[in-house]
């Protein structure tokens, strides 16, 4: 199974709402970072590829027809190029509200909760912490130039026609236009707000 859409976004900009979005609209299933979490064994492929290991994305992504959030997002160019039928779609919302939502959440635990006998932290803490963000997570300005950065490369380097750079905000109606699929009835999907993440991994907040 080809994966037929790749999501290039960060984690924090509405990428669990997207994999539910894709998954009723019949992209499912979609892979994110909640399949690792839910699947350790995944994390020796991300790993490996980190490692410098080629990749065989046909076996990291086995039964599954889209990807979202990190890992995958920081591939998202070797993926358009192996996947050359994917349509990719770029998460994104206020960079400020970014980085807020992603320092409550994603930053402020990742340092702390890495174990090296848990491969999954230490896949998340090499890629997201030290690759990505060059182990600054701390400074604001500095990752939300990463932020921008990243999302001003993903519309350089894939096609307009190929592309859909999309705020959850906007609902259904620009995604299912983009996906030529029919617009749904049931509501756009919003999960894994601020709140939904810190239930989970613990902790307490009163923002999105």
């Amino acid at each position: 199974m080809a994966l037929s859409v790749i999501g290039a976004g960060f984690g924090r900009t509405g990428t669990m709402s997207l994999k539910g979005a894709l998954e009723e609209l019949g992209f499912g299933p979609c892979y994110h970072m909640i399949e690792i979490i839910k699947n350790p064994p995944f994390a020796d492929y991300w790993e490996a590829i980190g490692d410098g290991v080629p990749a065989d994305w046909d076996k990291v992504f086995q039964g599954y027809q889209a990807t979202v959030d990190w890992p995958s997002c920081a591939y998202y160019a070797e993926l358009a190029e192996y996947y050359p039928k994917a349509k990719v779609i770029l998460t994104v919302r206020d960079a400020n509200a970014w980085f807020d939502s992603a320092n409550k959440t994603i930053f402020t635990r990742m340092p702390r909760r890495m174990k090296p006998d848990d491969n999954r932290g230490r896949m998340a803490y090499e890629l997201i912490f030290k690759k990505t963000f060059d182990g600054n997570i701390d400074d604001r300005d500095h990752a939300i130039a990463v932020y921008e950065r990243h999302n001003a490369e993903v519309k350089r380097a894939i096609s307009a026609d190929r592309l859909l750079v999309y705020d959850l905000a906007q609902g259904w109606e620009r995604l299912c236009a983009f996906l030529d699929v029919p617009i749904p009835a049931t509501p756009m999907p919003k999960v894994n707000t601020t709140d939904d993440f810190l239930q989970i991994f613990g902790g307490a907040s009163k923002s999105d």
